[in-house]
């Protein structure tokens, strides 16, 4: 692979910009911008990231396509929401499992937006079932839940976010000690960085090292829900 930079300065002063003029007008005067700084480096840093997903698991896929790949859309889908502005003002990519059909899929994620960089493991918003699955592997293996989130190299690097429920799930004992993790709705470390290592042009070993440091949580998923890893 050759060392080469994606997302410089150019990149986020346009997503910063984009922020501050959301609308048709403003991007189609500026879509030759969109497409040189932000979707033309996202598509070549996941074909660049593609064999060193490789080494980290074959499971999971590095897609290039502009629709339906590992680079979400830049348009946002306004139908039942109260903020019609048409435009994301962040990049998202997602490399997920080969047999996830959707971003709750487990996966790594990159997450570019001016004053807000972070990479990302684990599984955001599973459906129920998987969600039930996740919760019962937990309650079954409480010493393996604690060696994937809370040894390092994991808790070196990563903090656990993601939606929790308020009260503690039906059918599980509220009083039990990982009562806390039994209420997570999203299972996902989040790994803050800054606009200055993602423009560095080491930044897919930067990122492939993350994502190995994220193993511990995304191998616990992967056994939880029947994948393999």
């Amino acid at each position: 692979m050759v060392d080469r930079r994606y997302f410089g300065t150019e990149t986020f002063a346009f997503l910063r910009q984009l922020a501050e003029n959301n609308n048709r007008q403003w991007f189609q005067e500026n879509k030759s911008r969109y497409e040189n700084h932000v979707k033309d480096p996202a598509t070549r840093f996941i074909i660049d990231f593609q064999p060193l997903l490789k080494k980290i698991s074959r499971q999971f896929i590095a897609d290039p396509r502009p629709v339906g790949g590992s680079m979400f859309r830049i348009y946002r889908d306004v139908r039942f929401a109260k903020d019609k502005s048409p435009y994301k003002t962040n990049t998202g990519i997602q490399f997920r499992h080969n047999l996830g059909k959707d971003v709750h899929a487990p996966g790594y994620y990159l997450h570019l937006e001016p004053r807000n960089v972070f990479a990302a493991v684990g599984i955001w918003h599973p459906d129920s079932a998987t969600l039930g699955k996740i919760r019962d592997a937990i309650i079954e293996d409480p010493p393996g839940w604690k060696r994937a989130v809370k040894r390092n190299p994991f808790e070196g690097r990563f903090d656990l976010s993601g939606d929790s429920l308020v009260r503690g799930p039906k059918g599980y004992d509220p009083n039990h000690s990982l009562i806390a993790d039994l209420k997570r709705k999203d299972f996902i470390g989040v790994a803050a960085l800054t606009q200055n290592t993602v423009g560095n042009s080491g930044f897919p070993r930067e990122f492939a090292k993350i994502c190995r440091e994220g193993n511990s949580l995304v191998k616990f998923l992967c056994n939880a829900i029947g994948l393999p890893f």
